[in-house]
């Protein structure tokens, strides 16, 4: 009886059983944890309100000064010029003002 247990077995893992297990393997460790990514984005870009500070992904700091839609128009430098993008350009929501330090920056070289 427990030889044709081992030969079932042998059989199962021969005949395709391994391939099926490592493509489970696969989407657990790659699928699911990019769709933890993608929900937490989706609640960020969702939460964007005027006066965040943001980030785009060129890498252009600002804050948002307007929102319609899917628009948003971001006031950028010291020279408060305005920018439109969609909500999916921007990358991040900041907690630090760069705008700060290069307002500071462009006083030194102005002086």
């Amino acid at each position: 009886m427990p030889a044709a247990t081992t030969q079932g077995i042998g059989s199962f893992f021969s005949s395709g059983g391994l391939l099926i297990i490592m493509l489970i393997a696969m989407f657990a460790i790659m699928i699911i944890p990019q769709r933890k990514r993608e929900k937490k984005v989706k609640e960020m870009l969702a939460a964007i309100k005027v006066g965040d500070r943001i980030r785009t992904i060129g890498g252009i700091y600002g804050t948002v000064s307007a929102i319609k839609d899917d628009v948003i128009t971001v006031m950028v430098g010291p020279d408060k010029i305005r920018l439109v993008f969609t909500r999916g350009a921007i990358a991040n929501v900041e907690n630090v003002a760069a705008e700060n330090t290069m307002t500071e920056e462009v006083k030194e070289i102005n002086e």
